[in-house]
């Protein structure tokens, strides 16, 4: 059974979409790349190319306390990543996620998006972690306790790109999801992305999200360079 999906796997992937010429911010890109950015942290970013299909990703904050690790196989009807990650929040909770997700250009589908390219998302996902609730009744640092919390549930999203000219790039993204024990979670951002050459860019951003363990809101910076 494991060779026969294994198979299948290799004849979908050899008609996927790795011949064309792609944006340098599409999420469908396979390319060896390194980056560096700022958000309240110092990050470090990059992907390994191991052929035309597939990648490792990898991220991490300067301190360790958020990072992602995971990969990428390119299709013909969008990209497969999977991952396992690390993310802290505003007022103190945290989570690790396992999740296994794929955007979908909408022009593989043959439809006409114009000037915009458009990439919808969905994916499944394992979340536990610890979430921060403030009790009156119980004397801790700030008055917060620490309760353990475990979901599994799915996401939607849509990401979109609208390029301005040769070098500059609109850039929007959004999405939520829910799960076990009535988990919820929304998301968005938009930004710019200035590509500066052939292999180099970089784009300012911001970004907020809500869910169960806590509220992020950041603004960001970040640079990077792609390996021919």
């Amino acid at each position: 059974m494991n060779k026969v999906f294994l198979l299948a796997l290799g004849l979908l992937s050899s008609f996927s979409l790795f011949a064309q010429e792609k944006h340098h911010e599409d999420p469908t890109k396979v390319i060896t790349r390194i980056g560096a950015g700022y958000t309240d942290n110092l990050t470090v970013s990059g992907s390994l190319a191991l052929d035309q299909v597939r990648k490792l990703n990898a991220r991490s904050n300067i301190t360790g306390d958020e990072w992602r690790l995971g990969g990428s196989w390119l299709f013909n009807f969008g990209i497969v990543n999977f991952s396992f990650s690390r993310s802290e929040y505003d007022d103190g909770g945290h989570k690790k996620t396992y999740s296994v997700g794929t955007f979908l250009p909408l022009s593989a589908l043959g439809i006409d998006t114009g000037k915009w390219m458009i990439f919808p998302m969905a994916g499944f996902s394992h979340t536990n972690g610890e979430i921060a609730i403030n009790d009156d009744e119980i004397i801790s640092l700030n008055d917060v306790v620490m309760v353990q919390n475990t979901s599994n549930g799915g996401y939607l999203g849509v990401m979109a790109l609208r390029p301005i000219d040769d070098n500059w790039t609109f850039m929007t993204f959004g999405g939520g999801g829910a799960g076990s024990g009535d988990y919820r979670n929304v998301w968005g951002g938009a930004g710019a992305s200035y590509k500066i050459n052939e292999q180099q860019s970089f784009n300012v951003f911001g970004f907020v999200s809500d869910d169960d363990y806590g509220t992020n809101n950041k603004l960001g910076i970040s640079y990077t360079y792609e390996f021919d």
